[in-house]
C-alpha cells in the first residue's frame, strides 16, 4: 500500500518525519517521495501549476503531495499535519484514503504559553467540520492528553474527536554511529540549540545547567548552535561516556511531552542525565532525573563512577528498551492500531 508522509526540510520536523518515512518503508509500505512527485506533476501538467512560483524545497516550511483523482483509485495512507489542508480537493484525498493520520495542535494551551501562536492553532472551521465527519481520519499529537495531562478541551475545535497521544521516538534507521576516538574524551555530551519558542526561556535553563557542569571537573562536550552535521551529532552522542538532556520551561512545568533528544540519547548512548519531565519519567521510570543542576551533576558522577562493565550493562539495557518500544516503527504500529 502507498503511503504519503508530510516532509519538513528543516528544524525538528525534518528529523521527525524523516524517521516516520523510514519506518513506513521498513514495515513494507510503498512510501511516496512527495518532493519528486510534485516536481514530476509540474512537468506533466503545467496548467495545473500555472502562475505558481518555482518551489525551493529547502526554504519551504513543509511540503506534501495530495493524491490526485487517478491515484485515488488505489488504497493509500496519508500522514500529514492539519495545517497542510486548505481546499476541497485535499479534503477529497483524505476522505478516499484507507486511513489518514492527522497531527493536530491544541486551540487552547495553559498560560502563559497559550498566549503565543507557537502553542495554539486555530484551524479553518469548515475544514475541521469536514474532517470531523470522516471515520477514516485519526487525530494525534506528541503531548499527553487526558486525565492528569492536557485537558481534551484544549482540542475543543475538533468537537469531541479523540486526539491520541503518540510520543516522539528514536530514528534507529537513519542514525548510524561510527567509532570516533576524538569524542571518547568526553565524560558527557550535549548537542542542541537555544530554541526560542517565543518566550526565550530555555537559554537560561541551559546556562544554569552548563555552569554547574563547568565547576564539576567533568570533561564536557557541549555544543550549542554549532551546526554539527547529522553524523557528527550521532557520533558525539554515541562515543561520549554519557549524555545530557535539557527541556524547555513549558515541558518542565507541564510535563506533557519529552523532547526528541530523550529518545536519541538513549538510543545512541544508553545513559542520559536529564531534567525531570512527567512524560519522560512515565516512559522511563528507572531513569534518574532532576530539575536541580547540581543534582544532575551528581547523577552524572554516579554513572561515571561505575565500572566500565556496570556502565555498559545499563547502556545495553536502555538501548534495547528503545529498540523494542520507542523507535518510529513502534510509533507507526501505534498509529495503525488507532
Amino acid at each position: 500500500m502507498k503511503v504519503y508522509v508530510v516532509r519538513y526540510p528543516k528544524f525538528a520536523g525534518k528529523w521527525i518525519y524523516q524517521g516516520y518515512n523510514a519506518a513506513w518503508d521498513k514495515l513494507g509500505y510503498d512510501v511516496q517521495n512527495c518532493r519528486d512527485i510534485i516536481q514530476q506533476r509540474r512537468q506533466e501538467d503545467p496548467e495545473e501549476w500555472a502562475g505558481l512560483p518555482d518551489l525551493d524545497f529547502e526554504k519551504l516550511s513543509y511540503y506534501f503531495y495530495f493524491p490526485n483523482i487517478k491515484e485515488m483509485q488505489e488504497d493509500y495512507i496519508l500522514q500529514l499535519t492539519a495545517d497542510t489542508i486548505s481546499n476541497e480537493n485535499q479534503l477529497e484525498s483524505l476522505s478516499k484514503s484507507h486511513k489518514t493520520f492527522l497531527f493536530v495542535q491544541p486551540n487552547k494551551f495553559p498560560s502563559p504559553w497559550g498566549t503565543h501562536p507557537n502553542f495554539c492553532t486555530q484551524y479553518n472551521p469548515e475544514i475541521v467540520k469536514a474532517i470531523n465527519g470522516m471515520d477514516n481520519v485519526h487525530l494525534w499529537t506528541f503531548v499527553d492528553v487526558g486525565e492528569d495531562a492536557l485537558d481534551p478541551e484544549s482540542f475543543s475545535q475538533w468537537n469531541g474527536q479523540k486526539v491520541n497521544t503518540v510520543p516522539l521516538a528514536f530514528d534507529s534507521i537513519n542514525y548510524k554511529p561510527t567509532v570516533q576516538d576524538k569524542f571518547k574524551q568526553f565524560d558527557i555530551s550535549f548537542v542542541g540549540g537555544w530554541a526560542d519558542n517565543g518566550f526565550n526561556e530555555k537559554r537560561n535553563i541551559i546556562l544554569k545547567t552548563f555552569n554547574a557542569f563547568k565547576d564539576s571537573d567533568l570533561r564536557c562536550g557541549f555544543f550549542i548552535n554549532k551546526n554539527l552535521t547529522h553524523q557528527q551529532e550521532c557520533d558525539l552522542i554515541a562515543n561520549s561516556k554519557i549524555t545530557l538532556n535539557i527541556h524547555d520551561a513549558y515541558q518542565r512545568t507541564l510535563g506533557l511531552d519529552a523532547n526528541e533528544r530523550t529518545f536519541k540519547s538513549l538510543g545512541l548512548n544508553g545513559v542520559m542525565v536529564s531534567d525531570s519531565v512527567k512524560q519522560l519519567n512515565n516512559l522511563f521510570p528507572n531513569l534518574k532525573t532532576s530539575l536541580e543542576p547540581h543534582e544532575m551533576v551528581e547523577i552524572a558522577k554516579e554513572y561515571l563512577s561505575m565500572s566500565p562493565e556496570e556502565l555498559n550493562s545499563v547502556k545495553e539495557e536502555n538501548k534495547q528498551d528503545i529498540l523494542d518500544n520507542h523507535c518510529y516503527t513502534n510509533r507507526v504500529e501505534k498509529l495503525l492500531s488507532l
